[in-house]
């Protein structure tokens, strides 16, 4: 057999005739899209190592800032509760009316004489500016303190703390390892970053009177947006007739899915604030405001869900005599569930992290006190961590990292919640 195909002016090598696979044209074009293939390999994995990257070192620069505030540096101080105690009894202050006669006792210059006379002249520096509220907290528990001395653990100033944590300077570094060398200094776990409120010393803040606003604002947020917004698509996609108001609907759904939060924050101030004059920085309020946010997110995510859902099995339960509505309720609502269950984590998520919104309805006040109810005044976390950030003392900074971690545990626990709900109502046919 001839080695030489028919070309053009006379016959052609077989390795030169571009239209056959084994010529050297061919074999030079494939050589270039195998490595086009490798090129675009490996820039997705570099694009994918950079965002990883990106991540581990947001969440490691986190993790290291905010494990310092979980703890808490504190300093021994022997009080001689009864050198301010004259004329008050434990049976006063335990009786109704206790918390008078309490608020009369001069904590403070208590605890900083105590300091001075322990530590020297500048005792009291030592002491963080709330250190009596441990004093006052300890009397509350145990009344008959005040007639006796007794050894206590209060939180040490921000300074001090700095330095026990290794990032304070020369002298106070020094005074810290001669303090445990006495035995008169610790560092351990915050546990009063986890029961208080806010506060203008960073010693004593705690994230639990945001943490509290949190679920009560996400509470009155779910409870709303995922029926309406589950029903509403329902609606629109089983039994809305397909007309101009049904479309216009649509469009305007898909528009406020997109509109920016504040939008929704001033909306929520001009309707539930201005208009129906509801209680202003109120979770009830909160809640509204970014129900209306999140539902659309829930509407759209919801549609898809139901629209994926087989019209066999509509045809399927009418054919065995089922309603309507029975249809829906009984077949189609519990396939589409995952989906819409999908569309809910997302919109949740995204209110869970808002804060314009918020703070245009006042959710940004100085909260000392956790609600009690939902009408009470309250902060979220989001806000919370965004005045943190914004004071100048350096002992908030930890305390704003932890607080971030406080929030997306929240977040991954919430959104494990939810995942769970999903794969328990997902079915398959």
């Amino acid at each position: 057999m001839s080695d030489r195909a028919p070309g053009i002016g006379g016959d052609l090598p077989v390795t030169s005739n571009p239209s056959r696979w084994n010529s050297d044209v061919m074999q030079r074009r494939v050589a270039r899209r195998y490595a086009s293939e490798r090129r675009f390999r490996r820039i997705g994995l570099f694009a994918v190592a950079l965002s990883a990257g990106f991540l581990a070192f947001l969440l490691l620069s986190m993790v290291i800032n905010g494990a310092r505030g979980f703890t808490q540096t504190e300093i021994k101080l022997t009080v001689n509760f009864p050198s301010i105690a004259a004329g008050v009894t434990p049976a006063a202050l335990s009786a109704k009316g206790g918390d008078e006669a309490l608020s009369g006792l001069d904590l403070e210059g208590l605890a900083a004489s105590e300091a001075t006379a322990a530590y020297g002249e500048n005792g009291a520096a030592l002491l963080s500016d709330g250190a009596w509220l441990t004093l006052r907290d300890a009397i509350k528990s145990d009344p008959t303190l005040i007639t006796r001395k007794g050894e206590m653990w209060v939180p040490a100033s921000v300074e001090i703390d700095a330095a026990a944590k290794g990032r304070g300077d020369t002298a106070n570094t020094r005074l810290v390892a001669q303090l445990k060398t006495n035995g008169q200094i610790k560092t351990g776990l915050n546990k009063t970053f986890f029961t208080s409120s806010d506060s203008t010393d960073p010693t004593v803040v705690g994230i639990w009177g945001a943490f509290k606003g949190t679920l009560l604002t996400m509470l009155v947020t779910a409870l709303l947006a995922f029926p309406v917004g589950t029903l509403a698509a329902l609606y629109l996609e089983e039994y809305a007739p397909r007309n101009r108001w049904t479309d216009l609907i649509e469009v305007s759904i898909n528009n406020l899915a997109a509109v920016p939060s504040i939008i929704f924050g001033l909306l929520g101030l001009a309707v539930f604030l201005n208009f129906f004059h509801m209680p202003r920085s109120a979770p009830i309020v909160g809640g509204l405001t970014l129900a209306l946010m999140t539902m659309p997110v829930i509407v759209i995510a919801s549609r898809n869900a139901i629209k994926a859902v087989p019209p066999s099995i509509r045809d399927g339960a009418l054919a065995m005599g089922a309603s309507p509505v029975q249809v829906v309720f009984h077949h189609v609502l519990p396939l589409a569930m995952p989906g819409i269950l999908t569309g809910t984590i997302i919109g949740m998520a995204r209110a869970l992290g808002e804060t314009a919104p918020l703070i245009m309805i006042g959710m940004r006040a100085f909260i000392s006190s956790p609600p009690t109810s939902f009408t009470e005044p309250a902060t979220v976390l989001p806000v919370q961590i965004f005045l943190w950030s914004d004071e100048v003392s350096s002992g908030f900074v930890e305390k704003t990292s932890a607080a971030i971690i406080v929030l997306l545990v929240f977040l991954m626990t919430m959104n494990a919640t939810a995942i769970y709900l999903r794969n328990h109502f997902e079915r398959r046919w």
